[in-house]
């Protein structure tokens, strides 16, 4: 194959891959089955990538652009109702193996850390065996006693989105750290 052939074949099949992810970034919130076990781990620069995946993210997402990240106060902030809230937390992060996995069936997760890197454990929903206690509706959730089959470390300027049928363990690493959760109505 002369070079100009491979070129144009290798140019014809970027652009086909970046049509379809364009697609597939285009399809409604509800065909990307968000709630069926999707983990997404990306940098904050690149969430505007997100905003089709659910009609709240890019408020989500605009709202964390304009905090001052690192003079944030912690407490919780109503981004538009019981839909979609802000908490900025302090807290104090664990060995693995004290982490436990949970899960939430009417909001999905955004988690970004602010002041150092944070570790996540994950395990899909239909993996998991019966729950610790049982799901606490008033908190939207619920614990299990496995152990992850992965985990992911973010740093500061990175977000993790967690679907309902994402099993995760945060805060996970020494020390203590401030982090931003994104609770965003499952609609």
């Amino acid at each position: 194959m002369h070079f100009s052939q491979f070129y144009f074949v290798y140019a014809f099949l970027l652009s086909k891959m970046e049509r379809n992810i364009y697609n597939f970034l285009s399809l409604p919130y509800w065909n990307h089955n968000l709630t069926k076990g999707t983990m997404i781990v990306d940098n904050l620069a690149n969430a505007a990538n997100y905003y089709n995946l659910h009609p709240l993210f890019e408020k989500a997402f605009e709202f964390i652009g304009k905090l001052d990240i690192n003079n944030v106060e912690t407490g919780t902030t109503e981004i538009d109702g019981n839909l979609l809230k802000a908490t900025i937390a302090e807290a104090k992060l664990k060995p693995a193996g004290e982490a436990k996995l949970e899960t939430h069936k009417r909001f999905i997760d955004i988690q970004i850390p602010v002041t150092k890197a944070e570790m996540f454990g994950w395990k899909s929903l239909s993996s998991l065996s019966q729950p610790k206690e049982g799901y606490d509706v008033n908190n939207d959730i619920e614990f299990f006693d496995d152990d992850p089959s992965t985990f992911v470390t973010l740093v500061p300027g990175e977000f993790i989105i967690f679907s309902p049928e994402d099993g995760h363990a945060p805060l996970i690493g020494e020390g203590e750290i401030k982090k931003i959760i994104i609770k965003v109505a499952v609609i």
